[in-house]
């Protein structure tokens, strides 16, 4: 219920009547609130200020230790002698006052009737009333319909009076009427009223949570069901009770906080909901620590603002050392609870975790100033793992580290990271050592943090530490120079010539060792080697046009082996660029042209020469007919350019094949040539379709013919 709004009728008179909850306490019972529910107070002229116009009774049952009042008309109030006194002057009263007493224990209401109150005229209250020319003319007729409060969660029996509405006119052939939801609209039937005397009824338990407050019209009918009065608007407010808890949005609460954070530093903040009335204290929470795990160093390392839920430090910066605590996570139970605290609140439960992050403020320091590593020559990989302390989290850029080599490592042979499992530095060689060129090296190593220190901390002597480095002596491979060995030779040199001679040398310069050669890798296998002078020779013909070369080289692979404990093995490759020999006679492409027998055309085909061989061996070439006699009567061939000629008819032939013999020269020193033959088709053409002959030419019949009489005379002779 809220009092103080403006009265905006002064006809208006106010009945409401208020519920409460009687325990039962045996013989002896108490019921809090007020023990007298309705009272008078004659009006004799203005109230003066301070004057007592009665006491009220009230009884919490439990002391009545900070019980409040609030009366609907600010201008009175109760004292602590629970008097109604005016606070100022009053020269005219409402007709009814409601005064309002809480406590954690009762909360009730009580009426107090002003009677003999004389009549004013509406101009007149408007202007006690301050009112001014607000007010609309009102009828004789009018409905006085006060504001009425019923309290959540009721329990049965039912239906209760909640208030009554009154008609200045009520005439008994006239009947209420409430309409709106609650009443005829749904939720329907919460409220009815009674026809004849107006009273205001309640049908069940209501949820403020779920409507907080309800507008009906009431007004009053004739028994025809003609309007008489009205409608007035009837406003029921729900009141409410204590009957939710506290409910945290989360069950489980996570923060952290910066190790040597000062006292005060807020962490986090814990946020729980209440549905009841946010004006009433059933939803003003407070929050308490009630549990704290570990409890040390403190029991009350974190404090919570009882109001807001901010969780604050409460511990000495100089305690709150991540490094010392024996957790660096804390569990912190928090209880919200109602009633702004009291003992009667109800409470809902969450949990806060909260974790102590690091600072860097503790740098890393080698747990040995002098570190020592054996690495074999020629090797490389992890060769020494270097451990350091450091307090702080190893999880943060406070804790991990990073190595740098500061000094002993001019040609950059070594390299350092950091293990990320353990923290450790592993140094590596990168560059293969030479126990001959240096066989100890030393090492100056730092290491820091990934994060800077704090202001106040600094790297110190133990940062830093010092790595001998042995490199061990191994026997180790010949290696030949060059690598790889190039030579030039010609193709077709004689077996047993002279190729190459293979130098290869020991490494171990300290000790005296011989050195072996063989073929590792010959593909074609043209050559050979003598094993202890290394001096290569060819075993068969080198062939330019050999699968085995390519683009003019042939490759082979050698390889040395020395006399040492146990032997080492180098190889060295053996690059020849074979120069080219005219040792391939050219040959024309194609092989076979087809010509029609009545062509007007008598071009026959273009030939192309082609050689295996290298220029100046090869291109250009001279094709010519072949020498047998009388070919130049009916064939022509005539150069093209220096790799092509075009064959053409002199006259028309039938239909048959024809084997053109030709004779192509290249060009090397000396020329080499070639006899061929081309095969031509004088084929019958009709629709663009060629018809030629299978069968074998007139020259190849006519050779066949002398070969049969030849092999007839012969068996003729020997027979005689």
């Amino acid at each position: 219920l809220q009092f103080g709004k403006s009265i905006s009728d002064p006809y208006i008179y106010v009945l409401s009547v208020c519920t409460f909850t009687v325990k039962d306490r045996g013989h002896e019972a108490c019921v809090p609130g007020f023990q007298v529910k309705h009272y008078q107070v004659p009006y004799n002229g203005p109230f003066q200020e301070g004057q007592a116009l009665l006491q009220v009774e009230f009884n919490d049952c439990a002391g009545n230790e900070n019980v409040q009042f609030e009366v609907s008309d600010h201008s009175f109030q109760v004292d602590g002698d629970l008097n109604l006194v005016p606070q100022q002057d009053v020269p005219y009263s409402s007709p009814v006052l409601f005064i309002h007493g809480l406590s954690v224990h009762a909360d009730d209401m009580a009426q107090v009737e002003v009677t003999g109150l004389p009549v004013r005229s509406p101009h007149t209250l408007r202007n006690i009333l301050s009112l001014g020319q607000m007010l609309p003319h009102r009828s004789k007729r009018a409905l006085l319909v006060p504001p009425m409060i019923v309290t959540e969660n009721q329990r049965a029996p039912f239906p209760r009076i909640i208030g009554r509405v009154i008609s200045t006119e009520k005439s008994r052939n006239h009947n209420f009427r409430l309409t709106g939801p609650g009443a005829d609209q749904d939720p329907k039937g919460l409220f009815t009223i009674d026809i004849h005397t107006g009273d205001v009824l309640v049908s069940r338990s209501l949820d403020r949570e779920a409507i907080d407050s309800y507008q009906l019209d009431v007004s009053t009918t004739d028994f025809t069901g003609n309007l008489v009065e009205g409608p007035a608007i009837l406003v029921i407010t729900v009141i409410d009770q204590n009957d939710n808890r506290p409910i945290f949005k989360e069950m489980r609460y996570t923060g952290e906080v910066l190790e040597g954070s000062p006292t005060g530093t807020t962490v986090m903040t814990m946020k729980a909901i209440d549905a009841d009335d946010p004006a009433t204290d059933n939803a003003a929470l407070r929050y308490n620590i009630v549990r704290q795990s570990p409890e040390n160093p403190s029991s009350k390392m974190f404090y919570i603002d009882a109001e807001r839920g901010d969780i604050l430090t409460a511990i000495s910066p100089v305690l709150l050392d991540r490094e010392t605590l024996p957790t660096t996570k804390y569990e912190l139970e928090i209880v919200a609870k109602d009633m702004a605290g009291s003992e009667v609140g109800l409470t809902g439960t969450a949990t806060a975790t909260i974790t102590i992050t690091d600072k860097n403020d503790h740098a890393p320091e080698f747990t040995h100033s002098l570190f020592e590593a054996y690495v074999n020559e020629g090797s490389t990989g992890v060769v020494v793992n270097l451990t350091v302390d450091d307090r702080d989290d190893p999880a943060t850029g406070a804790g991990r580290a990073i190595y740098f080599i500061i000094n002993g490592d001019p040609t950059e042979s070594f390299e350092i990271h950091t293990n990320p499992d353990n923290n450790e530095g592993m140094l590596s060689v990168v560059k293969p050592l030479d126990h001959e060129a240096t066989a100890f090296h030393t090492l100056l190593i730092k290491v820091q943090n990934e994060d800077p220190l704090v202001s106040y901390v600094g790297y110190g002597p133990s940062s830093t530490a010092t790595i001998h480095v042995t490199v061990l002596d191994i026997n180790e491979g010949p290696v030949f120079f060059p690598d790889p060995l190039t030579v030039i030779r010609m193709e077709n040199v004689a077996v047993a010539s002279f190729v190459a001679s293979l130098n290869a040398t020991d490494p171990d310069i300290l000790q005296i060792q011989s050195i072996r050669y063989a073929v590792l890798r010959d593909p074609a296998g043209w050559l050979s080697v003598n094993p202890v002078r290394g001096t290569v020779n060819t075993s068969a013909s080198l062939d330019r046009e050999s699968p085995y070369v390519h683009d003019n080289k042939y490759t082979a692979v050698f390889i040395a082996t020395d006399n040492g404990s146990p032997p080492a093995t180098g190889t060295g490759t053996l690059v020849i660029h074979l120069e080219d020999y005219n040792d391939n006679a050219p040959y024309v492409v194609p092989s076979v042209a087809q010509v029609c027998e009545d062509a007007r055309d008598m071009n026959v085909a273009i030939v192309e020469g082609r050689d295996k061989d290298l220029t100046p061996n090869a291109a250009p070439f001279k094709i010519e007919l072949g020498k047998q006699p009388g070919l130049e009567k009916t064939w022509k061939v005539t150069r093209l350019n220096s790799t092509h000629s075009q064959i053409m008819l002199l006259h028309s032939l039938k239909k048959a094949n024809y084997q053109l013999p030709l004779l192509i020269t290249d060009s090397g020193v000396p020329p080499l040539s070639n006899s061929t033959e081309v095969k031509v088709q004088v084929c019958v053409c009709k629709r663009n379709k060629m018809h030629c002959s299978s069968a074998q030419s007139p020259q190849c019949q006519h050779i066949l013919f002398l070969l049969m009489l030849k092999d007839l005379c012969c068996c003729y002779w020997i027979g005689s």
